[in-house]
């Protein structure tokens, strides 16, 4: 049993603490799946302004930390630090060089919460403003044809 534990001893002191699932952490920014009450690709977290799901989010879990993506240019993570300030969330720039992840933003808990659904939909609106304009193009065509 000694020599085990000698063994073991020395596993850590050379290679450090073992981690629970490490691919998994570094696609959450150092977090794992279960613990994440919401998640935002890179692309979300650049987008003008900021998802207000994630805004309520921070309200109804004051406790949780926000990682964001330190490969991101600060100017797209401000807006989020500030309201995180703003609600006393505790946040985090991770950087981490040696993995890519399309993951930019992530509300978590240092326990599991197990959510079914941690990531948000892009919204519709772009598609909805397309379609309301073709609408008008195809009823302007057919009254140009009516004539």
């Amino acid at each position: 049993m000694k020599s085990s534990n000698v063994d073991d001893y020395l596993q850590k002191g050379m290679y450090g603490v073992k981690e629970i699932k490490p691919e998994e952490r570094r696609k959450f920014l150092g977090t794992i799946r279960e613990r994440i009450i919401v998640a935002l690709t890179k692309s979300q977290v650049m987008e003008k302004g900021v998802y207000p799901e994630v805004l309520q989010l921070m309200k109804e879990h004051p406790n949780a930390v926000m990682l964001l993506n330190g490969d991101l240019d600060y100017s797209y993570l401000s807006d989020y630090i500030h309201n995180a300030r703003s609600k006393h969330i505790q946040f985090s720039i991770v950087a981490n060089k040696n993995y890519d992840t399309n993951i930019g933003l992530v509300l978590t808990y240092d326990h599991a919460i197990d959510k079914d659904e941690i990531y948000i939909k892009k919204s519709n609106e772009k598609t909805v403003t397309v379609s309301k304009k073709k609408k008008k193009s195809l009823k302007s065509l057919f009254r140009f044809l009516k004539k």
